[in-house]
């Protein structure tokens, strides 16, 4: 397998565990350099950001500092039940003193291929690169049951995509989407997958045990960290792998 595996006893356990290591992962020694951090969608990091909202560790992140995106958002409004911005308001962001500016939610466009330009364009802007791919701190993800990440599906164009950083994505059912491409995710110094629940047991077994191409398998950053965390639902068809501890459980 690529990276660290790190399994859980329960959802709760999963999330202290995302909680102490994202606080761990954006510390900055000078004080000033901004850290990037590319949220996740979903159910299953919702409890991970009320955590980080809690006093145990909200006091813990040097807020003025972080700067937020969106792994990929669905293309809704921002008060849509659906829409990963509004779910990570609501259980994280306005609870938190996080300078208004250092959110960057999607700008939601007449297209689909309009608001993936448009998200690149804020990326870029930000990054200060008009070339080459920006190497976010974090980028937290989850895992589908069909072993898609963010809103990279199995079969889908835009796993083929080299050069841009953000691409739409259109199904037969649901609403459009876009995403950060695979270079933005194999380009990030630390990737955290968050793993819950028996109904991803099967995409987890082949994504850490066996070959493949689901697109989960294909995050691999170049020179960064890679980090899978699960529940022990998710985990109880693993066979042949060793972990690491959660420190979370081992420390009491």
């Amino acid at each position: 397998m690529r990276g660290t595996l790190v399994i859980c006893a329960d959802f709760e356990n999963l999330n202290r565990e995302a909680a102490r290591r994202f606080v761990a992962a954006l510390q900055a020694p000078d004080g000033k350099q901004p850290l990037r951090v590319a949220l996740a969608g979903g159910s299953t990091p919702r409890r991970l950001y009320q955590l980080l909202a809690s006093q145990e560790f909200r006091t813990r992140l040097p807020w003025p500092q972080l700067h937020f995106f969106w792994g990929d958002e669905r293309l809704v409004p921002p008060d849509h039940p659906d829409s990963n911005y509004r779910m990570a308001q609501e259980t994280f962001l306005k609870h938190v003193p996080l300078p208004r500016q250092n959110i960057h939610p999607v700008p939601a466009q007449a297209s689909p291929e309009g608001t993936a330009q448009a998200y690149e364009q804020e990326l870029r802007a930000h990054f200060g690169q008009r070339r080459g791919v920006p190497a976010f701190d974090l980028i937290l993800l989850g895992l589908g049951a069909d072993g898609h990440t963010a809103s990279l599906f199995p079969g889908a164009p835009a796993l083929a995509e080299k050069n841009r950083l953000v691409v739409p994505h259109t199904a037969a059912q649901g609403h459009a989407r876009i995403t950060l491409t695979l270079p933005v995710l194999n380009h990030a110094r630390r990737v955290f997958f968050l793993v819950a629940g028996e109904d991803k047991a099967d995409a987890l077994r082949q994504a850490i045990e066996a070959s493949g191409t689901l697109p989960a398998q294909r995050v691999a950053p170049r020179k960064g960290e890679l980090l899978w965390l699960a529940d022990s639902a998710a985990a109880s068809r693993l066979e042949r792998i060793r972990v690491e501890p959660a420190a979370a459980e081992t420390q009491g």
